[in-house]
This record gives structure tokens, C-alpha cells and sequence, in this order.
């Protein structure tokens, strides 16, 4: 291990800053490296070796991480909220970002992200881009409805129905500016919610994909967790083996911070820490155990067809504790939102026994 030399990469998309450390007689280099992938890669690999590398997690993606491993070059994606840093240090520079790399590398004080492959990345965009869609058709709504409401127009009914959509569509306003501006909040509304559905559907083709119809067909069986939310978990989690029932909810933030310090103990609120993305899917889909679990709806019914019976009779156990805990909740009249979290985080140790469970 001394005689390696540990290379710390602060990448960004025009430029890269190289740090070298020498293992052996800890003898530090600056450079400025190649910005694209394979250039960077034939640098690294014309540097005196053995050579490991080190780069920050972040917008330029896995693509280097790869490469590298293609040329059998050990490559560290480090997690980058993991990352101690000196409050008193207030200078920062991608020369020493990328000497902290090193040292750190050196030192075995980094803390690597799972490097997903390319078909797990290319699933996880596509779960994103419907994640977008959803967030500018959720805009969208929201500026023809306040349009609508500043003019005294009310919905009185329930609301984004066939009958809603069909009242919007029959709006005319006598000043021609208004009437442009409502038809184009109006087609930008239905352009999303078409788009949506694209992506939806793209989605279901690809849930059924023999790489993911295994875990999405099991974790469907749990109440709330549609195909859609089912495929979402499965691209966000990836490797369901890395995990055992209590660390799931830690790794997917779901767990309490604390402040202790002697005799004293506070728990506050849940870390967020780890994937955002996975930890708003488990807690949509803990709102639905709110209900009693006694009778399955038809499309639970369809989603559980064809699956083994172990695993159906673990995610009808499933429902019922998740149920049960709802129930107690609001016994000790516990506020709605802490209790859902408190759910979503037992939600996430059932959906890690169903993906891993031999059936």
C-alpha cells in the first residue's frame, strides 16, 4: 500500500485538478489534467503505477469511474456529503478539494457511492424524467387554476376529472390578451399531463424487463405500491443486498438525528441523508396502510396474480403490521405526517424482505 500512488480528481466539465500523493515518501504533485473521459483515463495510465483514484460524486456522472475500470485502474466514487471538512477552513479551491481527495484516499476515510450500471442509470433517468413531468404538470395546474381563481372562477366538484377538463376547455374570456394567456396555461397543462403518460407507459414496458419484473412484481404486492412506485424503488436502490432491514431506513434517511452529549439524549428530526428520490416513494405509498388492510382492491388483486405464495403472504403480513402501527399511532393521537414517516421507514424494512426473500 506504500508504494502506491493515491490521486485525488476534482472534476468539473471544462476543467480537472489532479492531486498526487506518493505513497511511499509522501511526495505531493498538482496538475491540471485532460477534462474529457479518455484523455483523462490515457493520463492516468501513463503515470507511474500502481495508481488509485478518487473523484467526488456529482453532475459529470460514472462515466470515468467506468473507464477506469475498464482499464483496471481502482476508481473510489466518494459520497460527497461524507466528506469532513474543518469549520475553521474557509479556503476552497479545486487544487486543495483535490489534495483533501488524496490524503483522504490515502487514509481510508472515504466513503464510496455505489456505481450503478449503464442500464441501471439509463432506468433511473427515465424514473426521473417522469419525476419532472410530474412536478411541471403538478406547476402547470397550479397556474391555470390561480388564473382561473383571480378571474372568480371556482370548481366546485371534484377537481383534474373528465368533467373538471371539460369545464376549463369550455372557458372563453372577452379580453383577447386574458384569452391568450388562459389558452396557452391551458395547452402548456395538457401538454404535460400527455407527456406524463408517455412516460408512464414507457415506464410499464420497462418494469417488465426480466432485469427488474422480479423485485417490481414483488414489492407490488404491498398495498400503495403501484408498478410505477414499485420500478421507482427498484432503479433508486439498485443492489437490495447491500442493505439488512434496519439499515434500509437509515441509508434512505428515514431515521431520527440526535444531539447527545452525557446524561442527555435528543432525538430530532428524520437525517434526509441518501436518496430523496426512493425516500418520497415510501412516503406517498405509507398514507395508503392508513386504511384497514381487510379487503384487497382489484388492482392489487391483478398486481398479486402470478406471484409465489410466500411472497404474497409476506405482503399481505406486511399490510396488516403497517396498519396495525397507523392504528396506534393515531391512538396516542400522534400528528399524520411523523406517523407516515414513522411508516414509510418499517415500509422500507418489508419492501427489503420481499426484494431479497427466496420464494
Amino acid at each position: 500500500m506504500q508504494e502506491l500512488t493515491f490521486i485525488g480528481l476534482d472534476v468539473h466539465a471544462r476543467s480537472v485538478k489532479a492531486a498526487l500523493l506518493d505513497g511511499g515518501s509522501g511526495e505531493v504533485t498538482l496538475h491540471s489534467a485532460p477534462p474529457r473521459s479518455e484523455a483523462l483515463v490515457g493520463w492516468i495510465c501513463g503515470l507511474p503505477g500502481p495508481v488509485t483514484v478518487a473523484y467526488e460524486a456529482g453532475p459529470t456522472g460514472y462515466g470515468l469511474a467506468r473507464a477506469l475500470e475498464q482499464v483496471g485502474v481502482p476508481c473510489l466514487v466518494a459520497a460527497p456529503s461524507r466528506i469532513e471538512r474543518a469549520p475553521a477552513d474557509r479556503v476552497k479551491t479545486d487544487r486543495r478539494d483535490a489534495l483533501r481527495l488524496a490524503r483522504l484516499l490515502r487514509l481510508g476515510e472515504l466513503t464510496a457511492v455505489r456505481v450503478p450500471s449503464p442500464a441501471e442509470e439509463a432506468a433511473r433517468d427515465l424514473m426521473r424524467a417522469r419525476e419532472d413531468a410530474r412536478g411541471d404538470l403538478m406547476r402547470a395546474r397550479h397556474r391555470l387554476s390561480k388564473l382561473l381563481l383571480r378571474q372568480g372562477l371556482l370548481w366546485e366538484g371534484v377537481t383534474w376529472t373528465a368533467a373538471h377538463e371539460r369545464w376549463l376547455a369550455e372557458q372563453r374570456f372577452a379580453a383577447r390578451p386574458l384569452q391568450i394567456a388562459y389558452q396557452e396555461a391551458f395547452v402548456t397543462m395538457q401538454g404535460a399531463c400527455e407527456r406524463r403518460a408517455a412516460l408512464d407507459a414507457a415506464i410499464a414496458v420497462e418494469a417488465g424487463e426480466p432485469r427488474w419484473a422480479e423485485v417490481v412484481g414483488r414489492l407490488a404486492c404491498l398495498r400503495g405500491v403501484s408498478t410505477l412506485t414499485a420500478f421507482g424503488l427498484a432503479v433508486e436502490i439498485g443492489d437490495w443486498q447491500r442493505f439488512s432491514g434496519r439499515s434500509i431506513g437509515a441509508y434512505l434517511g428515514l431515521v431520527p438525528s440526535e444531539s447527545s452529549s452525557g446524561e442527555r439524549r435528543r432525538l430530532g428530526a428524520i437525517t434526509k441523508t441518501g436518496n430523496g428520490h426512493a425516500r418520497r416513494l415510501l412516503i406517498e405509498a405509507a398514507w395508503h396502510q392508513r386504511r384497514p388492510p381487510w379487503r384487497a382492491s382489484h388492482e392489487l388483486r391483478r398486481r398479486r396474480e402470478g406471484q409465489p405464495a410466500a411472497v404474497r403472504a409476506r405482503a399481505e403480513l406486511a399490510n396488516r403490521r403497517l396498519y396495525q402501527r397507523w392504528a396506534a399511532f393515531d391512538g396516542r393521537g400522534k400528528r399524520s405526517t411523523v406517523a407516515a414517516v414513522a411508516v414509510a421507514r418499517e415500509l422500507a424494512g418489508w419492501c427489503w424482505s420481499l426484494a431479497t426473500m427466496e420464494a
